[in-house]
């Protein structure tokens, strides 16, 4: 995942797809009918050429434990904090009893307590909860502890299976009775109550099944001990017997299914962000380091044997879905397993490289321990490890990656070459993928590209999430790209919301990724899943709740592109869309991240030097609007101050929405805070702007990023940093849709924003199963688009099957309300040309036999 800037705050509906760049005509209003004429276009495809092979695995899934993926999500266990290892070091709201509260049945007291000494059940679980029975009360009398479940609670469906298990030890010589109830929040029963016995001062697992008599979402698991003494229980869980294909341990059956419906020819995991954060240490004394990056050793074996971890994303992590758990997923949906390891070079904002070589060994010699848990035979070391898990056949493990996005591109490089160096040389058969930073471009970018050309890497992983406009304009992004080069894996990408806008500018680069199939070899929209009571990143693949699930706007695309992929690129042309290019126009503005910083002098002048705006601040800020509303702006010592060191995005603005080629001054100064300072031009409103972010992303850059509708992307950056107390003397020059920007009187850089946003785009694939071509059309604008069709030879079929997707621009899916759903229909083909209209803002499939 890229750096906050990024997604903080995208979730501002994405409207106008082509807004104030490139208007291309014509247009329909977005939620009526057709106000325009339609557009003619024309589509050829050429049969006698010969386009790029698309490999059977092109296309795939991220999956990372995001959003609460895992517990609470694909992980299938109902009971959330299990084992009581919670702690404030996962989230600060946090305790070892989060989740669990006392429970009294019949008047039975006690006291629980969550204890972690020598009577713990193992040294890598470490806490337990101890209950200190009084042995009074009525006959029957309880107590124990009820857990809430994740979210409103436990859902428990009527007559379905919850198989219940428990590590307990007891020092009551007669045994202690241990009573296993369901009910509703409302105390209504939900199950026949289980009755256990522990017996002996040991532990050992216990084991019953409730069967739901009725259904609810709000279920709660109440566990009570009878009689005095002292009990010890770990592990408490209940786990749906109605899994994906029926595993122990397994996975949320409708979420596992709607991942297999893709079709995915690779599961990217376990991150993201969880692998290359944290410490690198193990999970050992004196330490028991909480906040690692994900290693693999933690997360196999019985799950009782493994640790937890501090979420990146400000949770806790169980472990219970570990690495063989991914094999095995990876296995039953058909995909290849694509494991990332950490390169001991730390991302995701927090950018340092360890420099420990004993601990670099230790995790190159773990990377090559993975290779043989994946591949080796049942008799080798780690091989009759996967073995005793119930998997004595390899899994087959072609692909690895080391490292994920990160900002230090040459420390990152000399630790890969380590790593790739030991793994080639012991496992040449496995392509060990290296990765190109945070972004789409930029001096991370470029310097990581120039180290894998130059060090001849098979494969190299880009991420970036980007603005709809963004991916209408990029389109050619890999035409020209080095053939002879490393492959691309294009192991992360979105643009920014689960509109169906988004998903059909989404859809309109994807027909650029199969065209240049011989260099995008992998290709995966991230992230999987979501909780939508409980998320950290916006948009998803997949949203969920305890109940139910359901595919988002982005999904239908993916799926719509990964179930009709094809053997090989049929060369194709198409006509474009007529555009018109206006000015940049827009007001101008200040504003700050998480820093403090002091504004002087504002000067904005027409193209003549006719004076627009100038302003000293000797007469306070009544010239500008507090756009944002955030951050505390005040006038102090005559200077435009932001004072709030907490505050991000705090954009005051002045002036003319309507401004064009005018240029800006000002004098900037950072005050105190973690970055510099941001000066905006060309604003329309604070969805829609553009920006000079001097000192960002933690004072480690500095960059031009432009807002379309709530979505950013870049247009220029370098690695300029900005000192505290110092005046910078900014000046940007905007002509036309050239800008100039100076700092200091010295230029800094300058960009031209004239990339048409085309929004019909097309790719031909043939299926050499079943003989078809496949013709891929979006047309992502507002008019219906009339296309002559010239196959290049006559078809075999008369008859040609499509699947439309199609919604208002708008549209989203939700558990209730599922607007953007393909759409199944037949066109009659007469010869080798035909005519079809392709809706407004739709996607189309076409199947002819050839």
């Amino acid at each position: 995942m890229p750096h906050p800037h990024l997604w903080t705050g995208l979730t501002v509906p994405v409207i106008a797809l082509l807004l104030g760049t490139l208007v291309a005509a014509p247009t329909r209003a977005d939620d009526g009918p057709s106000v325009a004429e339609t557009t003619d276009y024309s589509l050829t495809v050429h049969p006698d050429r010969t386009g790029p092979a698309i490999s059977k695995s092109m296309y795939g899934v991220f999956y990372e434990d995001i959003n609460h993926a895992a517990d609470g999500g694909l992980y299938a266990e109902l009971v959330q904090n299990r084992s009581f290892e919670y702690d404030r070091a996962d989230n600060a709201a946090y305790s070892p009893m989060t989740a669990w509260s006392e429970a009294q049945v019949a008047g039975g007291t006690g006291h629980a307590a969550v204890v972690d000494d020598e009577q713990r059940l193992g040294e890598r679980n470490r806490r337990h909860l101890r209950l200190d029975l009084d042995g009074t009360g009525d006959r029957g009398a309880g107590f124990g502890v009820t857990n809430s479940g994740y979210n409103q609670g436990l859902t428990l469906r009527k007559g379905e299976r919850y198989d219940f298990s428990v590590w307990a030890r007891t020092d009551r010589s007669t045994g202690t009775a241990l009573t296993v109830g369901a009910t509703a929040a409302d105390g209504t029963a939900l199950a026949t109550p289980l009755r256990i016995t522990a017996r002996g001062d040991r532990w050992a697992k216990y084991t019953g099944t409730l069967t739901a008599r009725t259904s609810a979402a709000d279920g709660r698991l109440t566990v009570t001990a009878g009689g005095g003494g002292t009990v010890r229980l770990d592990m408490i869980s209940l786990f749906p017997r109605n899994t994906y294909k029926g595993r122990a341990n397994g996975l949320r059956k409708d979420l596992a299914e709607k991942t297999a419906a893709l079709d995915p020819g690779f599961l990217r995991f376990p991150g993201g962000c969880l692998v290359n954060t944290g410490s690198h240490e193990a999970y050992e004394a004196p330490g028991w380091e909480r906040k690692r990056s994900y290693q693999w050793k933690d997360t196999i074996g019985p799950v009782e044997q493994r640790p937890v971890n501090a979420n990146f994303w400000g949770y806790n992590q169980t472990y219970g879905l570990g690495y063989y758990e991914y094999f095995q997923f990876a296995e039953d949906i058909g995909a290849m397993a694509l494991p990332v390891v950490p390169a001991l070079v730390t991302g995701c904002g927090q950018n340092k490289a360890t420099d420990d070589p004993a601990l670099l060994r230790r995790h190159i010699q773990d990377t090559l321990d993975l290779i043989e848990f994946a591949n080796g035979p049942a008799d080798s070391t780690w091989g009759a490890r996967r073995a005793e898990m119930g998997h004595p056949a390899p899994f087959g493990l072609t692909h690895l990656e080391v490292g994920n996005e990160e900002n230090l591109p040459d420390e990152f490089f000399a630790r890969f070459t380590e790593f790739r160096e030991a793994i080639e040389a012991r496992y040449p058969d496995i392509t060990v993928i290296s990765n190109s930073g945070p972004d789409d471009s930029g001096t991370t970018f470029d310097r990581a590209w120039q180290l894998n050309r130059d060090a001849d890497v098979a494969m190299v992983d880009e991420h970036y999430y980007n603005s709809p406009q963004w991916f209408l304009e990029n389109n050619g992004r890999y035409d020209t790209y080095d053939r002879r080069g490393p492959k691309v894996f294009l192991g992360e990408y979105a643009s920014l919301d689960n509109r169906f806008s988004n998903a059909l500018a989404e859809a309109a680069y994807m027909t650029g990724l199969e065209r240049n199939a011989d260099v995008v070899e992998l290709a995966s929209y991230a992230p999987l899943f979501a909780d939508t009571n409980d998320s950290q990143w916006r948009p998803d693949m997949i949203w969920f709740d305890n109940e139910k699930s359901w595919g988002s706007a982005n999904y239908e695309v993916q799926k719509l592109f990964m179930n009709n992929v094809g053997d090989r690129v049929v060369p194709s042309t198409a006509s474009s869309t007529p555009a018109t290019t206006a000015p940049i126009t827009g007001a101008v503005g200040l504003s700050t991240w998480a820093t403090s910083a002091a504004y002087d002098d504002v000067e904005v002048t027409g193209e003549d030097g006719a004076p627009l705006l100038s302003d000293d601040f000797s007469a306070g800020d009544a010239r500008w609007t507090k756009a944002a509303g955030r951050g505390t702006w005040a006038v102090q010592d005559g200077a435009y101050v932001q004072s709030d060191e907490s505050a991000e995005n705090t954009l005051v603005t002045a002036g003319d929405t309507g401004w064009q080629n005018y240029d800006m001054r000002v004098e900037a100064t950072k005050k105190a805070g973690k970055e510099g300072f941001l000066v905006a031009f060309g604003v329309k409103d604070t969805g829609n702007t553009y920006w000079w972010n001097l000192g960002g992303w933690g004072n480690t850059r500095s960059a031009v990023e432009k807002t379309v509708d709530g979505a950013k992307q870049t247009m220029t950056e370098d690695a300029t940093t900005i000192e505290t107390g110092r005046a910078y003397d900014i000046h940007i020059q905007v002509r036309g849709r050239q800008v100039t920007l100076f700092l200091d009187g010295e230029q800094w850089g300058t960009f031209t924003d004239d990339k048409p946003a085309e929004p019909f785009r097309q790719v031909v694939t043939r299926d050499d199963t079943t003989g078809d071509l496949v013709v891929k059309v979006v047309n992502a604008q507002a008019a219906d688009a009339r296309t002559r069709i010239d196959l290049g030879a006559k078809p075999a079929s008369r008859v040609a099957r499509l699947t439309t997707l199609q919604a208002a621009p708008d549209a989203v899916n939700t558990a209730e309300d599922h607007q953007v759903a393909p759409r199944k229909s037949t066109l009659r083909v007469d010869g080798r040309v035909l005519t079809h209209t392709f809706p407004a803002h739709s996607v189309t499939f076409l199947r002819i036999r050839q």
